[in-house]
């Protein structure tokens, strides 16, 4: 069977972690993808104690639903690359709690966000800092068995597997692999899409579904809350192109519901267009 997973911020915000696993339970999800943004209510989660980590130990374990991930994002607000060296600083503090804090859950990946930087300035200088600390976060995560998997982004820092490849060839190391978001991969008109899965099948830990909008040169592409068939990814043709190549991993719809008064709805519709994809494609969906 197919390893199908949702993003916490599809489900409803002010629940406790129980319920937003219960509720993943009801609509036939495996798993959550926990998201650690840049915001400090959700950063503060890496400085959870040992009985409030306890409790979310517990719901996983009662439930049977899992949170196979989390996406740090919280390194757009204190990236690898930033020039302010404090930031720098602060960057390798989160990452070190975020491993801590997977390996604690029992969490198996942490996505990071492929930008060297996102609100300053990119240059040679800021490639060179993201993939030094880079380097050392892969360290870190490879003495926990924690792998850390970098997504494919909607900014040209890290925009196709290609160029992670780039990086990879600078960290040679198992516990650094690749997420790609097709969503994001299919957005840029640069891609040729089915190459860069088939050039990166070997790194790839686990799949984003989400539609776009393209990038053109009147036009700055749009990689959020696209509904789900209103946007430029040939789900099929990506779909059949993993299966070709033997991908068994997880897939985790990407949707932003958490402030919708129906996010149910949303998320059954998404399965809706989603899942015949999936059969057609040759995958075991439930």
């Amino acid at each position: 069977m197919t390893t199908i997973g949702i993003y916490e911020k599809a489900l409803p915000k002010n629940i406790s972690w129980k319920e937003r696993l219960l509720l993943a339970k009801k609509m036939n999800f495996d798993f959550i993808e926990m998201s650690i943004d840049e915001t400090d209510d959700r950063l503060q989660r890496l400085d959870w104690t040992t009985d409030e980590r306890k409790e979310v130990r517990e719901a996983i374990h009662e439930t049977g639903v899992k949170i196979l991930s989390i996406c740090l994002s919280g390194h757009r607000r204190f990236p690898f690359g930033s020039e302010d060296l404090e930031k720098q600083k602060i960057a390798m503090v989160l990452m070190e709690k975020a491993i801590n804090l997977a390996s604690d859950l029992g969490v198996r990946t942490i996505q990071l966000a492929g930008y060297d930087v996102y609100y300053e300035a990119k240059t040679v200088r800021s490639r060179e800092y993201f993939i030094q600390n880079l380097k050392k976060a892969v360290a870190l995560a490879a003495a926990s068995e924690i792998v850390l998997s970098i997504e494919i982004m909607d900014d040209p820092f890290i925009n196709s597997i290609s160029k992670y490849l780039k990086i990879k060839e600078q960290i040679r190391s198992p516990y650094l692999q690749v997420y790609p978001d097709v969503g994001n991969l299919s957005a840029w008109p640069s891609n040729d899409v089915g190459y860069e899965l088939e050039i990166g099948i070997d790194q790839i830990s686990a799949i984003h579904l989400k539609d776009t909008l393209a990038v053109t040169e009147e036009f700055p592409g749009k990689f959020k809350e696209v509904p789900f068939g209103e946007g430029c990814v040939d789900f099929l043709g990506c779909l059949k192109t993993l299966k070709r190549l033997e991908y068994n991993g997880p897939f985790l719809i990407e949707m932003w519901s958490e402030n919708s008064d129906t996010p149910e709805k949303e998320i059954e519709q998404a399965k809706a267009f989603l899942f015949p994809y999936l059969k057609e494609a040759g995958y075991d969906v439930k």
